[in-house]
């Protein structure tokens, strides 16, 4: 008996290590990409297609070609396009997609979207441009073509590029066990993926929805339409991908049904492309609050990049010299004191930090709907007043530090007396500044951070060097 527990338990360490090992594996390891690189080198196309197709999956393939350089990306695509999965090609960064398109013909391209998901086949087109998409279109069959172009002809980042085509619907007076018979006949036509069933009325308009799970435990006999949801969610194809995905969090959907204007059923969205726009516009946030590219450019080119950053660069270049000529007005106050001149960093680094940790919890708030004109002078007021008490804070540990380093106490009120000051500034410009852009309709992640800067800098030095004037000179 203990001997069988034992065994138990050193089977449950073994899975339990099992499950770690392959937590971990998020993405491949160079030794394995190292590995792939030798075993493709012996140019077998045997081995190319065993590793494409059976050794590794789509994420994987995408993982690896993605680490890769981009000489060797060019010659295994160019070798072997038939054996690289296509749905390999949905899972590359946008600008690698299309550095790897762009070394395929149009046929190879139109047999990768031929065998897509219709929305993985709208995202990988509309990464192209006009001529080349017409190229490629042409070798669709009808029923692609017409897909594709209605939608290229929706709003970009809206619901009508987000939703797929595939989709399950019946009629709203079918029964449970129709439903499930025909599930089963029509089983090779289906969607490789679906969590709900659509209900629609004669003229095709959204009736209800019936969850896959409440269709297989309900009777033969129970019409489909006993079963719906109390609140169907239909989306319309022209809303914008990041209210989908706030309607998606908060109702807690696996999918939803996409209708047009007349409210006729034209498609379904599922969770794993919400997943994939929080996602998107997540890392655009963040990346736009640090001044670059929305998409990232880890795979630009070098020129691209640098012409990307720069315009960016520039401005801040801007802000700078706004800022150094408030300090140009006390150069004779600096003079006298030269130990001014070793603070005002401590100043600017402190109230731009504060600053920031506003501005990010704002941007993170109106991208998730928390502020509205009811409680927008409500945030404002309470990131001033942390800026108040942290100001407090860092005044006594600046002001004692500064006293007791250059042996002067006015000098450790004066900073203490500014760090107040800028920190106060920092919660209230780093609050107020997103709210005030996002209502003049401008995206508060983009030109919120050099915004900030500008203003910290420039009234931190003021009022720092404008206090040491007044009490030191």
């Amino acid at each position: 008996m203990t001997k069988d527990i034992i065994a138990e338990m050193d089977d449950n360490a073994l899975s339990i290590e099992s499950v770690d090992s392959a937590s971990d594996m998020t993405s491949l390891s160079d030794d394995r990409i190292n590995d792939i690189i030798e075993q493709l080198a012996l140019d077998d196309k045997a081995i190319a297609k065993r590793i494409f197709q059976d050794d590794l999956t789509a994420q994987e393939t995408a993982d690896f070609l993605s680490k890769i350089t981009q000489e060797e990306r060019k010659e295994y695509l160019e070798k072997y396009p038939e054996y690289i999965q296509v749905e390999s090609y949905a899972h590359l960064n946008d600008d690698l997609l299309k550095n790897a398109l762009d070394t395929l013909s149009a046929s190879d391209v139109s047999y990768i979207i031929r065998d897509l998901d219709s929305d993985d086949a709208l995202e990988i087109i509309t990464i192209l441009d006009e001529e080349r998409q017409a190229q490629i279109i042409k070798k669709l069959s009808k029923r692609t073509r017409l897909v594709l172009e209605e939608g290229l002809s929706f709003e970009e980042d809206s619901a009508g590029r987000l939703m797929q085509r595939e989709l399950v619907s019946v009629p709203q007076f079918w029964t449970v066990g129709k439903t499930v018979d025909y599930l089963r006949a029509a089983k090779d036509e289906l969607p490789s993926e679906f969590f709900d069933i659509v209900i629609i009325d004669p003229t095709y308009h959204v009736v209800g929805e019936v969850p896959l799970n409440k269709l297989i435990c309900a009777n033969r006999s129970e019409k489909v339409e006993d079963l719906m949801l109390e609140s169907p969610h239909p989306i319309p194809v022209n809303m914008d991908q990041e209210d989908v995905a706030k309607i998606f969090q908060r109702e807690d959907l696996s999918s939803a049904p996409v209708v047009d204007e007349d409210n006729r059923l034209i498609g379904m969205i599922t969770v794993d492309d919400v997943i994939d726009v929080i996602q998107e516009e997540a890392q655009e946030d963040i990346l736009k609050m640090a001044g670059v590219d929305g998409q990232g450019d880890l795979y630009r080119a070098i020129l691209s990049t640098t012409k990307s950053r720069f315009s960016w660069l520039f401005i801040n270049l801007l802000t700078a010299i706004a800022a150094s000529l408030v300090i140009g007005l006390f150069e004779a106050t600096i003079q006298e004191v030269v130990a001014l001149a070793i603070l005002m960093p401590i100043v600017a680094s402190m109230g731009g930090n504060a600053g920031t940790q506003a501005l990010t919890v704002a941007v993170r708030a109106i991208a998730t709907d928390e502020i509205s004109d009811r409680n927008a002078l409500r945030v404002i007021g309470k990131e001033s007043v942390v800026g108040l008490l942290n100001g407090i804070a860092f005044a006594i540990i600046a002001g004692s530090v500064t006293a007791f380093w250059f042996n002067n106490h006015v000098l450790g009120i004066v900073i203490g007396m500014a760090m107040i000051v800028n920190l106060i500034t920092a919660g209230f410009f780093g609050s107020m500044i997103p709210i005030l852009l996002n209502k003049m309709k401008q995206d508060p992640a983009l030109a919120s951070t050099v915004v900030l800067t500008t203003l910290t800098d420039i009234i931190g030095f003021m009022a720092f060097l404008g206090l040491a004037a007044f009490f030191l000179i």
